[in-house]
C-alpha cells in the first residue's frame, strides 16, 4: 500500500504546530497503525529528519496510551478498538490519512501527537481507590456476596482503560464518562462503601479544577469509546454526586 500522511507535528507545547505531509510506501494491510508510524520514523530517522513522537505501551488495547485522531475520529473508523490494534486493511491503497493529537485544554500538547493526560491521574487521586485494611487477616474476595448484575456492571465500567477518547469527541471535551466509570465500578460494590460519601464530590471537584466542560449528553463519548462504556454510569454519577451532597460527611 501507498499512502499519503498528513500528521500534526508540534515542537513543544510552547511553540506553533502544523500539518506536515508524509508519503510512505510498502505498508502491510497486515500492519498495525502504530507499527505503520514505525515504517514511517525509521524512514525519517534514516534521512536524518525528527522523527514523529506518539504516545504507546501495550499495544495490546489494555493500556490507553495510543491516543490519536486519526481522519478526525479518536482512535480511527473501526468501533470498539484503539490506535494500536487498528490494522491497515482499513484504509484503502492511496488514501490520504490524517493523524492528530487529542484536541483538549485539559489534554496540553506535549509534542507532535503526545499530550499530556496527567489530568485523568489526579481525578484517580481525589477519590479513584478504597480503603483496605490490611492488619490481621484479610478475609478473601470471594467471602462478600455480590449481585451479578452489580458485579457485571462493575465489570464493565472497570474495563474504562483511561485513553481519552470519551474527552476528545465530546464537544465540551467533558470528561464525564471517564469519571463515571471509575465512580460505578467502585459505588456497585460493597468494597467502595467507605469513601461513597466524599468519592463523587471529589473528583467530581477534581475535574472541574483540570479544565473539563460539561457534559450535555450527547453520546459522541459512549459511541467512539474503544471499550463501549456506557453513557448509564454516568445517571449512577449523577445520583452518587447528589446523595453525597443531601448526606454531607461532617
Amino acid at each position: 500500500m501507498k499512502l499519503k500522511l498528513k500528521i500534526w507535528r508540534q515542537k513543544n507545547a510552547a511553540a506553533e504546530g502544523k500539518m506536515v505531509d508524509y508519503d510512505i510506501s510498502d505498508v502491510s494491510s497486515d500492519m498495525s497503525f502504530l507499527e505503520m508510524l514505525d515504517v514511517l520514523n525509521e524512514t525519517l530517522i534514516k534521512k536524518g529528519e525528527e522523527p514523529v513522537e506518539f504516545d504507546h505501551d501495550c499495544r495490546e488495547g489494555i493500556c490507553g496510551s495510543c491516543s490519536l485522531y486519526i481522519n478526525g475520529e479518536p482512535h480511527g473508523p473501526q468501533k470498539l478498538t484503539t490506535a494500536c490494534q487498528l490494522h491497515m486493511r482499513s484504509f484503502k491503497d492511496g488514501e490520504t490519512i490524517y493523524i492528530e493529537p487529542w484536541r483538549a485544554k485539559a489534554f496540553p500538547v506535549i509534542k507532535d501527537l503526545v499530550v499530556d493526560r496527567t489530568a485523568f491521574d489526579r481525578i484517580i487521586q481525589a477519590g479513584g481507590y478504597i480503603s483496605v485494611n490490611t492488619s490481621g487477616n484479610t478475609i478473601d474476595a470471594n467471602a462478600t456476596p455480590v449481585p451479578k448484575d452489580d458485579a457485571d456492571s462493575a465489570f464493565d465500567a472497570a474495563t474504562c482503560i483511561g485513553c481519552g477518547a470519551c474527552v476528545a469527541a465530546c464537544r465540551n471535551a467533558s470528561a464525564m464518562l471517564f469519571v463515571s466509570a471509575k465512580v460505578s465500578q467502585l459505588a456497585l460494590l460493597p468494597q467502595g462503601e467507605v469513601e461513597a460519601n466524599v468519592r463523587a464530590l471529589n473528583m467530581v471537584e477534581q475535574m472541574d479544577k483540570e479544565g473539563f466542560g460539561n457534559c450535555t449528553v450527547t453520546g459522541a463519548c459512549e459511541a467512539e469509546c474503544p471499550k463501549g462504556i456506557s453513557l448509564g454510569n454516568i445517571t449512577r454519577l449523577n445520583r452518587e454526586y447528589m446523595k453525597a451532597k443531601l448526606n454531607p460527611v461532617d
